[in-house]
C-alpha cells in the first residue's frame, strides 16, 4: 500500500502556491518591501563588501576610494542598464512607454545589466587612471552570487518559470502565474545554482586559492564564458516570453540564447589573451600561501 501511495504521490507536480511563498517580505499601507528589490540591494551591498575586502589583497589595482566610486556606478549602471536593456532586447514598445520606469513591476535584462556595468567601470577607469581589464575582473568575482539572489527573487514571485514538464519529473512545478497551469521545470532554480552558486564559487576559489587575479582578463573572461553557457543551456528549460516565442520558432533559439553566443565567443577571446600576456602586480614575488 505505501509503496502505491509514493508511486501515486510521484506522479503529483508541486505547487508553488503550497510552499508558504509570496513576493513581498513585509507590507505597511500600500508599501510592499519586495524580495526582487530585496535582492537587487543586498547584491549590490555583497559586491561592495567584497570587492573591499579583495582590494586589501596583494596586487590590487584600485584604492578603496575607486571602490566607492564603482559602487555607485555600478548601481545605476545595474539598474538603467538592465531595464533599458529589457525594453530594447525584449520589449520595445516599453521604450515609448511611462512603465519604463515602473521598475517594481519587474521586467530586467541580464544583458543590458552586464552593458550598463562594463559603461560604469569604463568611467570610473577612465577618470582614475586604472587599468579597466583588471577592473572588470575583480567586479565579475562579484556577480555571479548577486545574480544567484535575482533568479532566486523570481522564484519566490513565481516568475520567469520553465518549459512544460512530465508531471511525474522531481521538480515539476505548477506556478500561479502560469494561464496554462502545466507543471513546468523550475528553471529559476536552475540558473540560480548552476550561472549564480557554481560559477561564484569557481570564481572566488581561482581569486582567493590561485593566481589567476594576475592574468589580467583571466577572471572576467571566465565569467563571461560560464555565465554565456549557463544561460545558453538553462534557456532550453526557460519559458520564452510569450511575445518573443516566434524567435524559438523561426530560428530553433531563443533571444536570450542568442545574445549569449556572442558572450561566449568573448569569453574565449579574453581568456586566450589572458594566458598569453605575463602576469602582472609581481606574481612572482608573492608567496603561495598569501593567494
Amino acid at each position: 500500500m505505501l509503496s502505491l501511495l509514493a508511486a501515486s504521490g510521484a506522479a503529483e507536480p508541486i505547487y508553488w502556491e503550497n510552499l508558504g511563498l509570496r513576493p513581498y517580505l513585509f507590507e505597511i499601507g500600500g508599501f510592499q518591501l519586495r524580495f526582487y528589490s530585496l535582492a537587487y540591494l543586498l547584491g549590490i551591498l555583497f559586491g561592495y563588501w567584497h570587492l573591499s575586502k579583495m582590494i586589501k589583497s596583494p596586487g590590487a589595482p584600485m584604492a578603496q576610494r575607486h571602490a566607492d566610486n564603482l559602487f555607485f556606478y555600478c548601481t545605476l549602471g545595474v539598474i538603467l542598464g538592465g531595464r533599458l536593456g529589457y525594453a530594447a532586447f525584449y520589449k520595445p514598445e516599453l521604450l515609448a512607454s511611462a512603465d519604463l520606469f515602473k521598475l517594481w513591476e519587474g521586467g530586467m535584462s541580464f544583458h543590458g545589466g552586464v552593458i550598463g556595468v562594463l559603461v560604469a567601470i569604463s568611467w570610473v577607469a577612465w577618470r582614475g587612471g586604472l587599468n579597466w581589464l583588471r577592473i572588470c575582473d575583480y567586479i565579475a568575482v562579484n556577480v555571479p552570487l548577486a545574480y544567484m539572489l535575482g533568479r532566486l527573487a523570481n522564484f519566490v514571485n513565481g516568475e520567469l518559470y520553465g518549459r512544460p514538464v512530465e508531471s511525474d519529473f522531481p521538480l515539476a512545478m505548477v506556478f500561479p502565474t502560469d494561464p496554462d497551469q502545466l507543471a513546468r521545470h523550475p528553471s529559476q532554480l536552475y540558473q540560480a545554482g548552476f550561472e549564480g552558486l557554481l560559477l561564484g564559487v569557481v570564481l572566488m576559489a581561482l581569486f582567493w586559492s590561485t593566481r589567476a587575479r594576475y592574468r589580467v582578463g583571466l577572471l572576467v573572461g571566465v565569467f563571461t564564458i560560464g555565465m554565456g553557457l549557463g544561460r545558453f543551456l538553462m534557456e532550453f528549460f526557460r519559458e520564452p516570453d510569450a511575445h518573443l516565442a516566434y524567435v524559438v520558432v523561426e530560428t530553433g533559439l531563443s533571444r536570450g540564447q542568442w545574445l549569449s553566443l556572442p558572450m561566449i565567443a568573448i569569453g574565449l577571446v579574453v581568456i586566450a589573451y589572458a594566458l598569453m600576456k605575463p602576469p602582472v602586480g609581481g606574481a612572482a614575488k608573492v608567496n603561495p600561501q598569501t593567494t
